[in-house]
């Protein structure tokens, strides 16, 4: 029998959190390759097992599995839309996203959307584009009630830095609630994805702080803060990184993630807690910027380090700090 493998990495804000939850807004979101697998053969009955779990289910309703089953409802929908016949299978999917049962904080219930997308993808065949994998995936998180920017499903789904436009998603949801599943997906819902190439030499290196965060319970409070100044600065300060990437021009690029996270910092107080705080400090007097990433209130904080040197006294001062380097990925 033939046995399928894909898999999806995690994610991680470099500026736009917040703002993001705002159609037309823009953020700049990094893939991060620590990934989750997925493994999907033919079998006799449908079987379900992920190594978040102990047990397997098939697909009579489960609540651990939930986010598992309703992506391969909505997937099964498309396939059949399609005139093709369903077969039953054994989904396997492990790697946590989590350390000792803390999440990291870079994406898991988007990586597990998209992993299992891609995963029917490749059972029955079908060549989709990480566009229309965008789509399938932010689809079953809307259905579902989601109240994220979908941003993360196209940093994962592109498997690279984007700057991600948002759409409208209570129009999407809309056209969910009226109109049948490929009518939507070949609406144009006025999302942008643009991956971006870097012109420049860096460190990009991911602090943990240990306190995972939880993100629903972050964005109602935060959320109610926003005000059209935020909007307005943190897009001016999204597309200065974006132009100073593409160009190269360090200090542009320095300069606006340190606007973005004072405008965090003044958006409100529980976004910068004081492991982040040591975290964004730690690059004092380095050829460096560090902000916290997401949702904030704990989980990661990010740097970009133009000096190799620099980078190693960053990952030192760190760990005095009690924050561990989850990932590093450079090209000094």
């Amino acid at each position: 029998m033939t046995k399928h493998l894909v898999k999806t990495g995690g994610k991680l804000y470099l500026a736009g959190e917040y703002a993001i939850l705002t159609p037309g807004q823009q953020a700049l979101i990094k893939n991060i390759p620590i990934y989750l697998s997925g493994q999907i053969e033919p079998a006799l009955s449908y079987q379900l097992y992920s190594d978040m779990f102990d047990y397997e289910v098939g697909l009579e309703a489960e609540d651990n599995y939930s986010l598992i089953q309703e992506t391969i409802a909505v997937v099964h929908d498309f396939i059949k839309g399609q005139g093709l016949k369903l077969r039953p299978f054994r989904l396997s999917i492990t790697g946590k996203l989590e350390k000792g049962g803390k999440k990291f904080g870079i994406g898991s219930s988007g990586s597990v959307t998209v992993l299992v997308v891609k995963a029917l993808a490749s059972f029955y065949q079908q060549d989709w584009t990480a566009d229309f994998i965008f789509k399938l995936a932010s689809y079953t998180l809307l259905k579902r009630g989601d109240n994220g920017s979908m941003g993360d499903l196209a940093c994962i789904a592109y498997e690279d830095l984007v700057l991600y436009r948002a759409f409208d998603r209570e129009q999407v949801r809309t056209w969910i609630a009226e109109e049948g599943l490929s009518q939507v997906l070949a609406r144009d819902w006025g999302y942008q994805i643009e991956p971006i190439e870097p012109a420049l030499d860096f460190d990009f290196l991911v602090g943990w702080t240990g306190q995972p965060a939880i993100s629903k319970e972050m964005i109602v409070p935060v959320k109610s803060a926003i005000g059209p100044d935020f909007l307005e600065l943190t897009q001016v300060a999204v597309e200065a990184i974006a132009r100073g990437l593409k160009t190269g021009d360090k200090e542009l690029i320095k300069s606006s993630l340190l606007e973005v996270s004072r405008l965090l910092k003044d958006l409100h107080p529980a976004i910068y807690t004081k492991e982040l705080l040591d975290l964004q400090a730690a690059v004092e007097g380095l050829d460096a910027v560090a902000k916290s990433s997401g949702s904030g209130g704990g989980d990661c904080g990010i740097a970009l380090s133009f000096n190799p040197v620099h980078s190693q006294e960053i990952i030192e001062r760190w760990r005095k700090a009690g924050i561990e380097l989850l990932f590093r990925q450079g090209s000094l």
